[in-house]
């Protein structure tokens, strides 16, 4: 883990909660993601988690989020607000975010953390190369992982993995 991340404790409270987001999406048979956006004031704007398990593999927090800011929030404000997320944005949730014209991103694990996992338990990869959001996105500015909620993190997703 990064130590010059500078995650707040602030930062750690919202992660805290997606975490929560992305327990809720295990226990309701969706793959284990939640995300928050969040206004410079440090206000949760709206929540959202991974809604995938009906068939629509698009259903993902963070593209959900930028669908929602897209109608709610001005354009101005949009660059300065925060998604905060369990999970790294994959590169379609990366593109719809800049996109969108949101602000920073901030997650409690990382793509390469998660792809790690997936090879550890013997998992086919997925559909999509797994890049970094900067690969997709690369003025975003992003902060993360969270080496604290990472444990955690990464028993759901053994847990999702071997349902």
């Amino acid at each position: 883990m990064d130590p010059s991340n500078d995650l707040t404790t602030a930062d750690l409270a919202h992660l805290r909660r997606c975490v929560e987001l992305a327990r809720e999406a295990f226990d309701a048979g969706d793959e284990p993601f939640g995300s928050l956006l969040v206004d410079p004031d440090g206000v949760v704007l709206r929540e959202d988690r991974n809604r995938t398990s009906g068939g629509d593999e698009t259903l993902h927090p963070e593209l959900e989020l930028a669908r929602w800011a897209a109608s709610h929030v001005d354009a101005d404000l949009r660059p300065r607000c925060t998604v905060y997320t369990s999970g790294e944005h994959c590169p379609m949730c990366s593109a719809g975010h800049a996109w969108v014209g949101l602000g920073r991103i901030v997650y409690a694990a990382s793509t390469e953390q998660l792809t790690g996992w997936r090879v550890g338990w013997g998992l086919p990869a997925g559909p999509v190369v797994p890049l970094p959001i900067t690969a997709v996105a690369p003025g975003i500015p992003v902060a993360g992982p969270a080496g604290e909620l990472e444990d955690e993190l990464r028993e759901l997703h053994r847990r999702q993995a071997t349902r």
